[in-house]
């Protein structure tokens, strides 16, 4: 069931939303084609938004189709933007997309993921980020970020967890910034106690932290450089699929492509 919001309500998440995004007024006026005078009294509640105002408000300010929607209901307006399920057979076309990236990217590991790490699926090469894993870490549904950071997960192989781990909740704080979620800061926490303190360093390639993993191979240990790449639908009108994001992860030098070569 929809529950609108009462009078009153759309001014306060409006000046919520705007001071989060620390855009003025004016700035804010300009961006969604209004006068300032007429977004000060939609923050005070004299004047009632249009529901074409309420989005074109939601895309000024950087909102996702979920904030969005839930900006309509504060306005009194139902959602526009629907949620799919992604096993609706409407979404069918998507997963055949997802299934084929996921298999074009091998020998190396890819992943496509919910919001906050949850894994929605991945391709044959994942094994390899799972090497020696509690089996509790891998039963549905698998959270990678815990995964990765967990000391029964990924952590025990990362010769560079420090950075690596500070570099993950690094993101997940720059989310919270703007889009505030109480259980995103527990799980920001979570993840905090299993990254150790460490000081600023160098290692990274001039644009990304690498992950350097421990793997075991045919001629014992071998370890893994990878850098890695999100992938989001930009132009979705689904709020599902506007949250997917592909994470590929790519060899940071020849031994690594040559390894993961082998191993699939």
């Amino acid at each position: 069931m929809t529950v609108l919001a009462g009078p009153g309500q759309f001014g306060r998440e409006l000046r919520r939303w705007r001071t989060r995004r620390r855009v003025s007024q004016l700035d804010l006026a300009i961006r969604a084609d209004t006068t300032q005078r007429h977004l000060s009294f939609l923050e005070r509640g004299r004047s009632r938004p249009g529901r074409a105002m309420v989005v074109r408000l939601a895309e000024a300010l950087g909102l996702s189709l979920r904030e969005r929607n839930e900006l309509l209901l504060a306005g009194g307006y139902a959602p526009v933007y629907a949620e799919t399920s992604l096993d609706a057979p409407e979404l069918g076309p998507v997963r055949e997309a997802l299934d084929r990236i996921l298999d074009g990217h091998l020998p190396y590991p890819a992943v496509v993921v919910r919001p906050y790490g949850e894994l929605v699926a991945a391709n044959a090469a994942f094994g390899v980020l799972t090497e020696g894993a509690a089996p509790e870490l891998l039963e549905p549904p698998v959270n990678v970020l815990r995964l990765a950071l967990h000391p029964d997960g990924m952590a025990r192989r990362v010769a560079n967890l420090p950075e690596w781990g500070r570099h993950i909740t690094g993101s997940l704080r720059d989310r919270a910034r703007r889009s505030p979620d109480p259980a995103l800061d527990e799980f920001i926490a979570e993840l905090d106690g299993y990254v150790p303190d460490v000081e600023p360093s160098a290692d990274h390639l001039g644009f990304a932290v690498p992950l350097r993993l421990r793997a075991a191979g045919e001629d014992g240990s071998s370890e893994l450089r990878l850098i890695t790449t999100l992938t989001s639908f930009a132009t979705a009108v689904d709020v599902t699929l506007s949250e997917l994001r592909l994470e590929a992860f790519l060899p940071a030098d020849e031994e690594t492509a040559l390894i993961l070569a082998r191993r699939n």
